[in-house]
């Protein structure tokens, strides 16, 4: 199967940033898409950033030029780097792949475990 493992998150003050990592592993066939999602107790887990294997991007409205995510697929990692956070972007953020197992024809949806931002002075 796929594993993903998330990195880099933490505490920052309002106006700091953070640059989270995921990196996939297991029994990869192809990756499509690789994406950030974050959630906040009671509500929905929301689009942060998604990026196409071709390098295609598309961003959460919130965003608003603060975040990039990119991708090395050399190393099937996943990266987003956080400007000018502000304390409503504390959340959980979560790594997703769409991707295919070599025990898989098809494609499927992989999590992360998550990794904790918090933004407060």
């Amino acid at each position: 199967q796929v594993q993903l493992v998330e990195s880099g998150g933490g505490l920052v003050q309002p106006g700091g940033s953070l640059r989270l990592s995921c990196a996939a592993s297991g029994t990869i066939s192809s990756i499509n898409a690789m994406s950030w999602y974050r959630q906040t107790p009671g509500k929905e887990r929301e689009l942060v950033a998604t990026i196409s294997r071709g390098g295609d991007i598309n961003y959460g409205d919130f965003v608003k030029g603060r975040f990039t995510i990119s991708r090395d697929n050399a190393k099937n990692t996943v990266y987003l780097q956080m400007n000018s956070l502000k304390p409503e972007d504390t959340a959980v953020y979560y790594c997703n792949a769409f991707a295919r197992s070599t025990y898989n024809l098809n494609y499927d949806n992989y999590w992360g475990r998550g990794t904790q931002v918090t933004v407060s002075s």
